[in-house]
């Protein structure tokens, strides 16, 4: 990865650059290159006991992204267990039209309390970044079509939202401006 939207609670989005790299082993059993690497969850859950493993996700060069088909409720233990190793956790669309990675970061800021960073990864189309900030997202890999710096403008397109997200809540303040 080298391009990405950071937007962290709070702050206004901007584009920096990345070292870390998304990691698709074809074998399971490969070993983790060297460098930043965000992992396939599943391939922590297989190697999660490996000392080399927990080690370089302590010195911060191990993240995991989850697929539309990892649960992470039913792997909520395993979670917890790795909020003090991941630096980081990303979700990877394969497709932008499967919905699953937006519940998937849900339930990780809401039921798995992660407060950490959560990245968009794969088939991110400059349309999702609102409603991705909104459920949990924090930094966005655009799908290399798509322009960064008019992404950039997405964030400012609404100044009110109706429902409570992740960003903000709703408040009845903002809900009186918007109705009179």
């Amino acid at each position: 990865m080298s391009k990405l939207i950071h937007y962290p609670l709070g702050e206004a989005p901007q584009i920096l650059e990345s070292d870390w790299l998304l990691w698709q082993p074809k074998d399971t059993a490969a070993p983790v290159p060297s460098g930043r690497q965000i992992i396939p969850f599943k391939y922590w859950v297989h190697h999660s006991q490996d000392s080399e493993l927990l080690n370089r996700a302590l010195a911060g060069e191990i993240g995991v992204w989850f697929s539309e088909d990892d649960d992470v409720l039913q792997s909520s233990q395993l979670i917890h267990a790795g909020k003090k190793f991941w630096p980081l956790v990303a979700i990877n669309f394969s497709i932008f039209r499967d919905g699953r990675g937006y519940s998937t970061a849900a339930l990780l800021r809401d039921r798995l309390a992660w407060n950490g960073p959560i990245w968009a990864t794969g088939d991110v189309l400059i349309d999702q970044l609102n409603q991705l900030a909104r459920v949990g997202f924090d930094h966005f890999v655009l799908r290399a079509d798509q322009d960064s710096n008019l992404a950039l403008t997405q964030f400012s397109q609404y100044s009110v939202f109706m429902q409570n997200s992740w960003r903000s809540p709703r408040t009845k303040s903002e809900l009186e401006k918007v109705l009179s």
